[in-house]
C-alpha cells in the first residue's frame, strides 16, 4: 500500500522485534547520543505484541533495487485516558531515518496512524515527545496535537552539594 507517492507501508510482524530494538535506539541515540539503550531490548519484549501495531516505511526505488531496508517505522500501543477513562492509541515510536526527512513521511505516517484510529472509532491519539526534539514538537503543533500533561522525573543519585 502506498504512504504517499514513491513510499510504501506494509505492517510489520512480532518477528519484527530485533528491527525495532535498533530503530528505538537510533531514535534515541539522536537526542542523547552518549547514552547506552541496550535496555531497549526489554522494553520491546516487555510491550511489543499483536495489540501494539507496528508498520514499516519502504522508498519503493529502494524496493525495486532488491535493497529492502525499512526507512522509516510507526509503532502504536494502547493507553488510557486518566481524565475519562476512554482507551485510545498511543504512539510508541515514530521514526525517519534523517536521509529520508523533510519528504512529508513523518506527517503521512500522522495521517495514516489518525484514519487507522477513527475507523476503529477511538476519539484521540496520544504519545510523548521530549522537550528537546523540537522538529518533531513542530510537527506535532502543526497536525493539532496539544499538550496535556507534563511528565517529570527527579534523579535520586546522590547529589554532593
Amino acid at each position: 500500500m502506498n504512504l504517499l507517492p514513491g513510499y510504501a507501508i506494509e505492517q510489520g510482524s512480532t518477528v519484527d522485534q530485533a528491527l525495532l530494538v535498533k530503530f528505538m535506539e537510533r531514535t534515541y541515540q539522536e537526542q542523547f547520543p552518549n547514552q547506552n539503550f541496550s535496555h531497549l531490548t526489554r522494553t520491546v519484549e516487555q510491550y511489543f505484541s499483536r495489540d501494539t501495531p507496528l508498520w514499516w516505511v519502504y522508498d519503493e526505488q529502494e524496493t525495486k533495487n532488491q535493497h529492502q531496508s525499512p526507512i522509516g517505522c510507526l509503532w502504536v500501543g494502547n493507553a488510557i485516558d486518566q481524565v475519562r477513562g476512554d482507551r485510545h492509541p498511543h504512539i510508541f515510536l515514530l521514526y525517519v531515518m534523517p536521509e529520508y526527512r523533510h519528504r512529508g513521511i513523518g506527517k503521512a505516517l500522522m495521517n495514516y496512524i489518525e484514519n487507522w484510529a477513527k475507523q476503529r472509532g477511538y476519539g484521540q491519539i496520544g504519545l510523548q515527545v521530549f522537550q528537546t526534539n523540537t522538529p518533531a514538537l513542530d510537527l506535532y503543533h502543526q497536525l493539532g496535537y496539544q499538550e496535556q500533561s507534563l511528565w517529570m522525573v527527579k534523579s535520586l543519585q546522590s547529589r554532593e552539594n
